[in-house]
């Protein structure tokens, strides 16, 4: 599962031969969530590396996240590079040691809150099926609780309750807005679609700031939504096309170039 420390050890500093502090021992840490899933939360920092991305010095911590962990169903439901200063200091280790602590905490917060919107969408899909008699859905939620079984039986037990209590259906948010993210086992593959999520952050955040100064070209606006639809799909796997590393390298370099572009467009240091 890669470098890390044993499961609770708190993290310590790792040094170059010069003595230098370089980085600093991950986290193993195995977490059972309140529907009972089983996961594993693995962290490694980095060290300091060239960002193949932007060509930036940062000091990189990666964060990943198994469910069902220790069955043949193993996925990763989670995947994120989180990066910080290039600064070769004691005090910096010392604050990354910390920031592996703080991720650790972040992720099993992001499983819990994972696991509220999918029980919330299985209920819907429960209630739907009652309303419809739709074998198309009946065979969505069957194909859920083979998945999911530990989810299903809570989102069970919770339509029942609020049946009893007569609460009515909450309102539905749209699944789009959720849609989950293929990460591979595969670290070449998994690599990709890590930057491919980074480079959507990238563009979302440098279009907001266009908008923002009333500076955005909304033809080049209008190519960013529709290539980031795209790799949205095709990392959620929702298109049904082949995920492989052709495809993947080919969205993140055409997203990449759109970056680039509106990048481009934002004022530099001078403000210029």
């Amino acid at each position: 599962m890669g470098r890390s420390g044993r499961e609770g050890e708190e993290p310590k500093i790792r040094r170059e031969a010069d003595g230098r502090p370089c980085r600093v021992a991950g986290l193993n840490q195995n977490y059972a969530s309140r529907s009972g899933t089983l996961y594993h939360i693995q962290i490694e920092d980095r060290g300091p590396l060239t960002d193949g991305l932007t060509g930036r010095s940062v000091r990189r911590i990666n964060v990943i996240v198994y469910a069902n962990y220790g069955d043949p169903n193993t996925r990763i439901i989670h995947g994120c590079d989180h990066d910080y200063p290039d600064i070769r200091t004691a005090e910096h280790d010392d604050f990354i040691a910390r920031e592996v602590q703080e991720q650790a905490a972040a992720a099993r917060g992001l499983v819990e809150e994972r696991e509220r919107r999918k029980i919330d969408r299985i209920k819907r899909q429960i209630r739907q099926y009652y309303v419809t008699k739709s074998e198309a859905v009946k065979r969505e939620f069957e194909e859920t609780n083979a998945v999911h079984p530990f989810l299903f039986s809570r989102a069970w037990r919770e339509l029942k309750a609020e049946h009893a209590a007569g609460a009515a259906p909450p309102a539905a948010e749209p699944d789009a807005l959720f849609s989950d993210v293929l990460y591979p086992l595969d670290a070449e593959l998994r690599e990709l679609v890590l930057d491919i999520e980074r480079i959507i952050i990238g563009i979302g955040q440098d279009l907001g700031s266009l908008r923002a100064e009333g500076r955005v070209d909304e033809t080049l606006a209008e190519a960013c939504g529709k290539t980031v639809g795209q790799a949205r799909a095709a990392l959620s796997g929702r298109d049904k096309v082949e995920f492989n590393a052709r495809r993947l390298t080919l969205l993140r370099d055409t997203l990449l170039t759109l970056w680039r572009r509106v990048n481009a467009q934002l004022p530099g240091p001078d403000g210029h």
